[in-house]
C-alpha cells in the first residue's frame, strides 16, 4: 500500500500562439510555486476573439502534485 499523498489544483493559461504554449506556460508558472508537479489534464480548451480572429488561446488544467 502507497503512503503518498497527492493535491490537484486548477490553473489557467493563455498564450497568443497556440494552445500548447498556453499549456507549457502554465506549467511553467505553477512550477515556480509547487513541487513534485506528477501530471496534468486538460479540463477545457477556449479563446478570446479580437477582429474576427483569434487574439489568445486560453486553456484550464489540473494538475497534480505529491505532497512529501
Amino acid at each position: 500500500m502507497s503512503d503518498s499523498v497527492y493535491a490537484v489544483t486548477e490553473i489557467v493559461g493563455s498564450s497568443p500562439v497556440s494552445v500548447e504554449d498556453a499549456i507549457k506556460g502554465a506549467i511553467a508558472k505553477a512550477s515556480r510555486s509547487l513541487e513534485h508537479l506528477n501530471w496534468f489534464e486538460v479540463i477545457e480548451t477556449r479563446g478570446h476573439i479580437e477582429d474576427g480572429k483569434v487574439a489568445h488561446y486560453q486553456v484550464a488544467l489540473k494538475i497534480g502534485f505529491r505532497h512529501v
